[in-house]
């Protein structure tokens, strides 16, 4: 039967995805180079990059952030100018030039860029900046003197000595305020470590100058908490953050978390912010708008810069390097198989090669059926030679018995009696029936087998064997017996047909013991007439069940002439039936007999015969 291949594994179709998919790459790689040459060129061109604006805003906001005014800020704006190549200039709220990297005059740009407040930052991404919106570099009054610096320091370097005793890899690191901070490699503070005692706390308590700034802002807190109808029982504290960049209300919003009202918690934490802001603004420079454009010093010019060319260089040669990849790994593939199949085929027949089957396109079932004939024709090997070997001793053993006898009567040992002559004349009858045998399977194989087709009843089929043979049955003690069901008719040459079920029976007989029976069926069974040949002998070995039909096979492999015929009756029966379009199939037991079934077309009966 022709195997279906699927759709997805057609060679036609998988060198048609290939081609597809190295356009595709091509053209995509094409037009993310162009898009992305043409992006990168626009860019450094017209200046338009976000880290630059970034940095130049946490520069200013920092400025901002550790000055009371903007006064000094035109040597920092240029310096930005220089290196960014932007211009650079920042305003007042009404538009007032505080500092401009441009030429005295110049026009400012539409919109402001951003607006630099360290009070109020969302943009500046520094580490702690989201959390109140206040820039951590805006310290103001909480910046240490230099006496509590020492002090500190030296905390921090007897704590740091502790980590290290517990095997804590530890660094110090500066807040903006002039405390150190203990941290671990990971950038985590110390102090998230509670199983070592290294003494932390003795490094979170506030200095004195930080707890006169604390003070001050609880006063402010709960001067605005008061206000919205909130009290407490007790005074109100402020906890120092961990890290030292910022005072956070955590004492203010655990208070009223404890009471589990959302509203008091939010404006806890408000009038908290509003208190550091009112306590910062002092020492922070005013609100002011930022302003960015072009460098107006260099004319705008659109020119590939030697990186653009070189990237334009390495992804042509980046997609002609995947097409050649793409397309040798693809012929690779489908070579590959047929490089096998070619190199099998040189090698000399009697090795019989075979191929690895490694796909399941038009390749893989080449290979699949290369195999199948390399199977094939090993097997066809070894019947040949089985069969000359078989041919050679059939013919053997009567040409010897005849030489034999010829031999000594010629030398006039024996004298040419009649029961010489009839032993002679037996031998002679072994040979002509094993080359008519050969003769037939070779007008078989080679399709000139001739049948003279006319319509035969089952029944008289049955009936001529069972009386061909009834002598032979006899003599043996084997009781044969017919059976036809109805009177099926088929249209079959009946001499061939006859010598089908004679050499079945001829087995039958062979392999019955005495006192057993073989029995010859014919019945209709839909448009096929169904024949079987039955005895109650020994049986087939299953091993032996699939060879029956071999040429010169016989399960006993002395090839005795008393257990056994020639091995040519089976397959002749086999190659009789199929020439009348039919099929013969061989069933058994070992130890209850066996049964040759033979199916054959049936033809209706002709008119005017009996039923």
């Amino acid at each position: 039967m022709k195997r279906r291949i699927p759709l997805r594994k057609r060679m036609l179709v998988r060198l048609l995805i290939a081609s597809v998919l190295i356009a595709v790459c091509s053209v995509a790689a094409t037009a993310w180079l162009a898009v992305e040459t043409t992006t990168r060129a626009l860019r450094e061109e017209q200046g338009q990059d976000l880290a630059d604006d970034m940095r130049i805003l946490a520069r200013l906001s920092g400025y901002a952030a550790t000055h009371p005014d903007w006064k000094g800020v035109d040597a920092t704006v240029r310096t930005l100018a220089a290196s960014t190549g932007r211009r650079i200039a920042l305003t007042t709220a009404d538009r007032t030039l505080i500092a401009d990297s441009a030429r005295k005059g110049t026009s400012l740009p539409l919109g402001a860029a951003a607006t630099v407040d360290p009070l109020h930052t969302d943009t500046y991404t520094e580490s702690g900046a989201q959390l109140d919106g206040i820039d951590p570099r805006a310290v103001g009054p909480y910046r240490l003197t230099a006496k509590e610096r020492t002090r500190t320091d030296a905390i921090a370097a007897e704590q740091q000595k502790c980590y290290h005793r517990y095997g804590v890899e530890t660094r110090i690191e500066r807040s903006p305020s002039g405390r150190p901070v203990i941290l671990t490699p990971d950038g985590t503070p110390a102090s998230d470590h509670p199983s070592f005692d290294c003494g932390y706390g003795d490094l979170g308590v506030p200095t004195t100058t930080e707890q006169k700034a604390l003070d001050t802002l609880t006063q402010g807190a709960d001067t605005c908490l008061q206000q919205h109808g909130l009290h407490l029982d007790g005074p109100l504290y402020l906890m120092l953050n961990p890290s030292g960049r910022s005072p956070q209300s955590r004492y203010v919003i655990a208070k009223f978390a404890e009471a589990d009202d959302a509203k008091a918690l939010k404006t806890a934490q408000i009038c908290a912010d509003d208190a550091l802001r009112a306590q910062l603004d002092p020492y922070v420079a005013p609100v002011a708008e930022l302003y960015l454009g072009g460098d107006d010093t260099t004319p705008p010019r659109f020119d590939m810069s030697p990186a653009n060319k070189a990237k334009i260089v390495g992804a042509a040669g980046l997609v002609l390097a995947v097409t050649v990849a793409v397309t040798a790994v693809v012929a690779t593939r489908l070579v590959r198989p047929l490089r096998a199949l070619t190199a099998a085929a040189q090698q000399p027949p009697d090795m019989h090669v075979r191929v690895p089957v490694t796909t399941r396109d038009e390749t893989g079932i080449l290979a699949e059926a290369f195999n199948d004939l390399t199977e094939r024709r090993e097997r066809l090997e070894a019947q040949r030679k089985a069969m000359v070997s078989d041919i050679a001793h059939e013919l053997r053993s009567p040409l010897t018995n005849i030489r034999g006898w010829l031999e000594v009567t010629r030398d006039g040992v024996v004298d040419p009696d009649p029961a010489l002559l009839a032993s002679l004349h037996e031998e002679a009858l072994v040979l002509q029936r094993i080359i008519d045998d050969l003769q037939d399977l070779a007008a078989a194989d080679a399709g000139t087998l001739r049948l003279h087709r006319e319509p035969v009843r089952a029944g008289d089929l049955l009936d001529q064997v069972a009386a061909a043979h009834r002598v032979a049955a006899d003599a043996s003690g084997v009781t044969v017996r017919t059976d036809a069901d109805g009177a099926p008719w088929l249209d079959a040459d009946p001499v061939r047909m006859r010598q089908a079920l004679g050499n079945l029976v001829s087995n039958a007989l062979r392999h019955t013991p005495a006192d057993g029976t073989v029995t010859l069926t014919a019945r209709r069974a839909g448009d096929e007439v169904v024949f079987t040949v039955t005895d109650n002998g020994a049986g087939i070995a299953p091993e032996d069940l699939p060879h029956v039909f071999d040429r010169f096979w016989r399960a006993e492999k002395s090839r005795s002439r008393r257990t056994g015929g020639s091995g040519l009756g089976l397959p002749i029966v086999r190659h009789l039936v199929a020439a009348h379009g039919g099929m013969a199939v061989a069933a058994s037991e070992p130890g209850a007999g066996a049964t040759f079934t033979l199916r054959l077309p049936a033809v209706p009966a002709p008119r005017g015969s009996e039923v």
